[in-house]
């Protein structure tokens, strides 16, 4: 009987009423369960985690595919934009150019006319002159006799023209 009074002896009796308690409730079978859903909850974060890996790389490949298409996208922009300035530059001289060449014609027409005017205006003022002169100088060396002589002949000349 010195069995029942060690102390290990009721330790291991205790223990192995325990174990048997804990197959007796199925406690290995519900813990094994819990492990397993653990470890397919586990599996399953896991799956969703390199899904959403893969759909970020996929989506950082896309905007990296986009942002090259920006830039390119941009860099003909500029490039357009800087054709259209240079000719719209090119354009604006030659409107520049013709403007300044007609308006240099117009100046220069209008400087003929008023050589052509002033011109006249001399010629016409050159005649009055040699009007005026003549008639002093007919009046100062006219008579009577002689004026009646022109006037006769210019009757008879008159009269040869007219036939």
């Amino acid at each position: 009987m010195d069995l029942m009074l060690n102390p290990a002896f009721w330790v291991g009796l205790c223990f192995g009423v325990f174990l048997l308690l804990l197959i007796y409730k199925k406690v290995p079978a519900t813990v094994a369960a819990s492990l397993d859903n653990r470890a397919e909850l586990i599996r399953n974060e896991l799956d969703e985690a390199r899904r959403l890996r893969e759909e970020a790389q996929a989506l950082l490949a896309d905007y990296e595919r986009k942002q090259r298409g920006a830039e390119k996208e941009a860099e003909s922009i500029i490039t357009l934009a800087r054709e259209e300035a240079e000719a719209l530059a090119a354009e604006t001289r030659e409107n520049l150019k013709e403007s300044l060449e007609r308006r240099a014609r117009i100046a220069e027409d209008k400087i003929a006319r008023a050589e052509e005017q002033a011109l006249g205006e001399v010629r016409t003022a050159a005649v009055n002159v040699a009007i005026a002169a003549a008639e002093q100088i007919i009046s100062k060396k006219m008579t009577a006799a002689a004026s009646k002589k022109l006037v006769d002949q210019s009757i008879k000349d008159l009269k040869t023209k007219l036939n």
